[in-house]
């Protein structure tokens, strides 16, 4: 279905068209990280509404749906921002069920999610497969300091770091210095290519 052209899909048509040019055959991930509330997951869906448009299986997955529960969470000491930074997201889960898999290709199933944050509670599991050409979308944060080496594109919202939690993990690697395209996302309708924050 072609999508109606704004501003913002005539700017997303520009980052799929670098996207593609990654994407030959087989399995290809792109992550999308930036600070707290920067609109990643916006992005993101909206990212894969535009390589849909032109026929490519896409599938989407959020940092958000692999949460450590809290009770995981506080064996590793008191709640605080570096305890989150460090040890809010189950990343063994993340490649055990989600990358790994999708990298296999063929009939390999994959889940896109097993936590509800909100509830701090597991979610029943949906095991699914997709194609040989498939596109895997995954937003969060942390995304492009930990888990860099996992992805074929990196995306990096621009924006400094306000939350606590996102300025140690920038004191440790800011994203926007391995991403493969920066983008200025302050305004939604409108957004534009980024300071890469080398030096």
């Amino acid at each position: 279905m072609r999508l109606v052209t704004t501003p913002r899909v005539t700017f997303l048509r520009s980052i799929a068209d670098e996207v593609l040019r990654h994407h030959g055959r087989g399995r290809m991930i792109v992550a999308i990280d930036g600070p707290l509330q920067s609109g990643k997951t916006a992005f993101g869906d909206d990212l894969a509404a535009v390589l849909e448009e032109r026929d490519h299986s896409v599938f989407r997955a959020s940092m958000e749906g692999f949460h450590r529960s809290r009770e995981a969470q506080s064996v590793f000491g008191d709640d605080t921002p570096a305890r989150y930074h460090r040890y809010g997201f189950d990343e063994s889960a993340l490649r055990r069920v989600l990358v790994e898999p999708f990298r296999l290709g063929g009939s390999t199933a994959f889940v896109t999610r097993v936590w509800d944050p909100a509830r701090d509670a597991w979610v029943e599991p949906k095991w699914i497969t997709g194609p040989d050409d498939a596109i895997l979308i995954v937003d969060g944060r942390f995304l492009l300091r930990q888990l860099a080496e996992l992805w074929d594109v990196r995306i990096a919202l621009d924006g400094d770091p306000v939350d606590p939690a996102d300025v140690l993990a920038y004191a440790e690697g800011d994203p926007r210095l391995v991403a493969s395209v920066v983008v200025d996302n302050r305004d939604p309708e409108h957004p534009k290519r980024g300071r890469s924050g080398r030096p």
